[in-house]
C-alpha cells in the first residue's frame, strides 16, 4: 500500500506534508505534490499533516480520486524531489473549498 495526493492539492500545495515525510517520497509540481509509490513507506506521517484532507491511503482512496493513483507514479517521475517545507501560494486559501480542480492541473 501507499499514500495517494488527490484532487484537493491542486492550486493549494501545502507543504506541511513534506516536512514529516522520512524518505523524501513527495515531488513538487507547478501547482500540485505527488508520493513516489516505490519510495513511500506506509509511514502515515503526512496524512495528518495536510491542512485540506489531500492524502489518503490507496486501500481508503475516494473512488472518484482513483486517476491520482496513475497521476501520482507518473509525476513522481518527472518532477523533482520536495524534502523541505515552502510557503504555500498566495492564493492557497481561496482554493481550499473548490471542487473538480483537475483541469487546473499544471505539468
Amino acid at each position: 500500500m501507499t499514500f495517494i495526493v488527490t484532487e484537493s492539492c491542486i492550486r493549494c500545495k501545502y507543504t506541511d506534508c513534506v516536512e514529516v515525510c522520512p524518505v523524501d517520497c513527495f515531488h513538487e509540481g507547478p501547482n500540485f505534490l505527488v508520493i513516489d509509490p516505490e519510495e513511500c513507506i506506509d509511514c502515515a506521517l503526512c496524512e495528518p499533516e495536510c491542512p485540506v484532507e489531500a492524502i489518503f491511503a490507496e486501500d481508503d482512496l475516494p473512488d472518484d480520486q482513483s486517476e491520482f493513483i496513475k497521476l501520482n507514479e507518473e509525476l513522481s517521475q518527472q518532477w523533482p524531489v520536495i524534502d523541505s517545507i515552502k510557503p504555500a501560494p498566495d492564493d492557497a486559501d481561496e482554493w481550499q473549498a473548490v471542487t473538480d480542480k483537475l483541469k487546473y492541473l499544471e505539468r
